[in-house]
């Protein structure tokens, strides 16, 4: 085979070898090339221990070096062409993973070859090798064939690979999203029978894995083959729960099917880098894949053969940011991604009767930094097959968002504030801090979200009005 290697890569390899020891090109990278795809980050193995390749890898980094996985046997060290570009690169000494009974972490044992270490990893399309710099291609398993045929195989018994590392089942479904690739029925097989083991695989892996299928060009196959796996049901059982069980009579529709048809909708409805959601936007992606949730929990069969999903969205936030917090992502994301759940029927009621200003201003402000996502993700869920009702909403949207960019040309919703501070508050009233002048404030905002701008004596009017309201109510409760 004929290769266009970087010349990182070979300079490297020359470096390694007049040391006497072995390198290789692994992985990805060489996947890639056979894919006729490009990488900045390269991936080596090495028949040196990390003690020993240190030094070339300081000298061959100008630009940066790091060792944070040098206790799994990886060094690493960035380049900086003269074109701006970086190369990043990975070193790493022949080796074995494998997994204790009980335990969450990989033991790490080094090993003595090339075709040993390739026989350790997750799939034969990641198990070709390229040495360098004699650029020598090394397939003992038949990844090859197996990239031509796009299928995704273990280099040795499925059972006994999985069992090693149970990540690599996740591993399979990310490769079914980023590559387009199918599981082998062998190797599918496997995982269907041992998707209990992933439960020793700590929550941060799992994430990072499908965070990764989220943020690949085709999403819905990878969640589609984390269900038929089985590892939904434990790594994420709130979506195989979604395929709820149509009546004779087809009276809802299958929710999950819907829901793979609104994250590919919602994918659709990214922008480009200078849009307000550029692509892959993972908040999106995971909102519209969670919107739904709460739907088994609410289900109701109702009097004349109908289904309700009664405060599905409410239920489904809190759902939403029990799993994700499970699944250790950061506060913000769940935060984001349950509040969008949460909103996400917000908008219907424009459609029946269009709101007034304040209700758009109200909309507008709640939803916040996530307005645009929430507009998307409202969007993706109108599914319906009647062509009319798809116009009227799209139409009935249309019009939401070109009132809120004139709106916004009046005023910036972003820095909408009573139009009385809370020390203006204070001595109006004449009160110290607490929990009243936090109601005045609250209902202060709500007057300017209804009333938009208003002159400072109207304004104090106002809250005298409302002041003396509740006092009343007060002396009443006394008597």
């Amino acid at each position: 085979m004929n290769f266009e290697v970087w010349p990182e890569a070979m300079e490297l390899g020359e470096m390694f070898a007049a040391e006497g020891y072995e390198l290789a090109l692994v992985g990805g990278p060489v996947r890639d090339l056979l894919l006729h795809r490009r990488s900045h980050d390269l991936d080596f193995c090495t028949s040196a221990r990390p003690e020993q390749f240190e030094p070339i890898l300081r000298r061959f980094g100008h630009d940066g070096f790091w060792d944070m996985g040098r206790k799994f046997g990886t060094l690493g060290a960035m380049r900086r062409r003269p074109d701006g570009t970086e190369v990043q690169v990975e070193v790493t000494t022949y080796r074995t993973d494998a997994y204790n009974p009980d335990s969450r972490k990989p033991e790490v044992a080094y090993g003595d070859t090339l075709e040993g270490d390739l026989s350790r990893r997750d799939f034969t399309v990641n198990a070709m090798a390229l040495r360098v710099p004699e650029l020598e291609f090394v397939d003992p398993f038949g990844g090859a064939s197996d990239l031509a045929k796009g299928i995704l195989r273990t280099p040795v018994d499925p059972r006994q690979s999985f069992d090693d590392d149970p990540l690599r089942m996740m591993r399979a479904v990310r490769f079914v999203a980023q590559l387009g690739f199918s599981i082998e029925p062998e190797t599918a097989e496997a995982m269907y029978d041992m998707t209990d083991r992933i439960r020793i695989v700590s929550a941060e892996r799992v994430r990072d894995e499908l965070v990764k299928m989220l943020l690949s060009d085709r999403p819905r196959a990878g969640i589609e083959a984390l269900v038929e796996s089985g590892l939904a049901d434990i790594v994420f059982p709130e979506i195989p729960a979604l395929e709820l069980q149509i009546d004779e009579h087809h009276r809802h529709k299958d929710v999950f099917e819907h829901t793979m048809i609104v994250v590919d909708r919602a994918v659709a409805l990214e922008t480009d880098d200078d849009g307000p959601v550029p692509r892959p936007d993972l908040t999106l992606r995971l909102a519209a894949l969670m919107h739904d949730i709460g739907k088994p929990k609410t289900r109701r069969f109702e009097a004349g053969g109908k289904v309700s999903f009664h405060h599905h969205d409410v239920v489904g936030a809190k759902l939403t940011r029990k799993r994700l917090r499970a699944l250790h992502f950061d506060h913000h994301m769940v935060e984001d991604v349950s509040e969008l759940v949460n909103l996400h029927l917000r908008f219907h009621g424009y459609v029946d009767e269009p709101w007034t200003d304040s209700a758009v201003r109200r909309y507008v402000k709640d939803a916040g930094h996530l307005y645009e996502r929430l507009n998307r993700l409202t969007r993706a869920d109108a599914t319906t097959q009647n062509r009319r009702k798809a116009m009227v909403f799209a139409s009935a949207m249309d019009e939401m968002e070109e009132r809120v960019r004139e709106l916004k040309k009046k005023e910036d919703f972003d820095a909408i504030r009573p139009d009385l501070n809370g020390n203006e508050i204070m001595d109006l009233l004449g009160l110290e801090p607490g929990p009243v002048i936090g109601k005045a404030y609250k209902h202060m905002l709500d007057y300017r979200l209804d009333n938009g701008p208003v002159e400072h004596d109207v304004a104090v009017a106002e809250l005298r009005r409302w002041y003396a309201e509740q006092q009343g109510e007060q002396s009443q409760k006394v008597d």
